[in-house]
């Protein structure tokens, strides 16, 4: 098909093209392919709704840029499909998260965040997808994208056949549970569209009750602002104080909900080394993490979505699962030596912490 038009592709070559494209994504790496048209269909009343409430929190720029959310042709005008692609990120020989979250002395970091940024790894390969389509046919509309502008990626890519959104609000795949990335190729060729499927969660609803903060109203109504994942990552401020025990030691993100999904039974071990944890960081000490300076965290997180949230907010994180943990000596003292620090945030976490292990504070329930 080479040197072909977009426009004028038959029906039979845009069939041809369509299994090409799911070829060469699996060279690429990626797990899962689904093609859908330009158009999130329910997901956008879905998105006027949960802002309409404020549960977006401080992201402010959701509201702002909903209206690309809702329409994908004012993001990339002349659009007709959307090629959706999975990559799975599991870690492999990564420490096993139920007994990391049991371990009060230990450090909880999200499982997607343990290796190198998925940004550019996964904007790379939806690139070189885009230049093997562009090789076949010449050149053709596109752009590439993995949560790098205001789109709905788990609509898309519910409308593409990849999966079902769960109760939890994460995209779902019977083969492959939800640990896995998201990405987008945006074209203007008239590829044929994938099916939706049913969804599978049937009267489950262990996602919903194993929340620590209880973040889900319920089924598919996530408050990000009592959510884990938000608190720790999206959120620039003090962290609410009743909201503050019941993160027990999760620094970065929030697995639960995952991990008590029957559906991740099936999920798969990455084949990515890039997604391999770093620096211990599937299994860290708090304390030991707690006593990085500002050049130690931005040299150890170099690469990683982690370096995200700043020193700052990384001691915030660490200041509360601290206190959440054991008074140990080493707790104490390690609380101690921040209790002096410059950020007023930092301060008033650790003093919090302090006050939590040294009974000054009364414990939740009492």
């Amino acid at each position: 098909m080479t040197g072909i038009v977009p426009q004028s592709l038959s029906q039979s070559q845009c069939r041809e093209l369509a299994e090409r494209i799911r070829a060469w994504a699996g060279e690429l790496g990626f797990q899962g392919v689904g093609i859908s048209p330009a158009d999130v269909g329910e997901h956008a009343d879905h998105l006027d709704r949960w802002l309409d409430t404020g549960s977006h929190g401080d992201m402010q720029w959701m509201r702002d840029r909903a209206p690309l959310r809702r329409d994908p042709s004012l993001l990339v005008p002349g659009v007709q499909r959307i090629i959706s692609l999975r990559m799975d990120y599991l870690p492999p020989d990564s420490g096993d998260p139920w007994r990391i979250l049991a371990d009060p002395a230990r450090a909880y970091v999200s499982r997607y965040a343990l290796g190198r940024d998925y940004h550019k790894l996964l904007r790379r390969r939806i690139q070189q997808l885009a230049r093997r389509i562009e090789a076949e046919i010449g050149p053709f509309g596109y752009r590439a994208f993995t949560d790098s502008a205001p789109i709905l990626e788990k609509g898309l890519a519910e409308q593409a056949g990849l999966g079902w959104i769960g109760k939890h609000t994460n995209l779902l795949a019977r083969e492959a549970g939800s640990w896995f990335f998201l990405g987008e190729l945006f074209t203007d060729l008239p590829l044929p569209v994938d099916d939706r499927v049913e969804a599978h969660c049937g009267n489950c609803t262990a996602c919903l009750d194993i929340c620590p903060t209880r973040a889900f109203r319920g089924p598919y109504d996530l408050d990000a602002r009592r959510c884990i994942s938000y608190l720790t990552i999206e959120h620039h401020g003090a962290i609410p104080e009743p909201l503050r025990p019941l993160m027990g030691n999760r620094i970065y993100g929030c697995d639960d909900c995952q991990l008590v999904c029957p559906w991740n039974r099936f999920a798969e071990v990455s084949v990515e080394p890039d997604f391999a944890a770093r620096h211990g960081l599937d299994s860290p000490s708090l304390v030991e993490l707690f006593d990085w300076d500002e050049s130690s965290f931005l040299d150890r997180t170099a690469g990683m979505a982690i370096r995200r949230i700043g020193h700052e907010r990384w001691l915030r994180n660490i200041a509360v699962a601290l206190g959440n943990g054991p008074a140990s000596a080493e707790a104490l003292a390690a609380l101690g030596r921040r209790s002096e620090h410059p950020s007023p945030l930092v301060r008033e976490h650790v003093e919090w912490a302090l006050q939590r292990l040294t009974g000054t504070t009364p414990a939740p329930g009492e």
